[in-house]
């Protein structure tokens, strides 16, 4: 099997160790995989990191538009210090 991927510290190697097994429907094509327990939750544990990760840099992503329009439009921009410490 010869996927890849561009996150480092993922290997389908530790995935595929366990047996996998399919479900093959009346046409003769796989439906649906059967996985052991342990499989099913690293997999969907890491899923999950994942979205959190993909989160985040959304998040980022959409700060940096927002600097770069206020910069577009002139407006002063605060510092981080000024955010971090601003008296309220």
């Amino acid at each position: 099997m010869n996927i890849s991927f561009n996150y480092p510290n993922f290997t389908l190697d530790h995935y595929m160790s366990s047996t996998v097994k399919y479900i093959i429907g009346k046409s003769g094509k796989k439906e649906s995989v059967l996985v052991p327990i342990q499989t099913w939750n690293k997999l969907n544990a890491d899923y999950t990191k994942l979205q959190k990760k993909i989160e985040v840099l959304n998040g980022i992503r959409e700060g940096l538009k927002e600097v770069k329009s206020i910069k577009k439009s002139g407006k002063k921009l605060q510092t981080l210090k000024q955010v971090f410490f601003e008296r309220v």
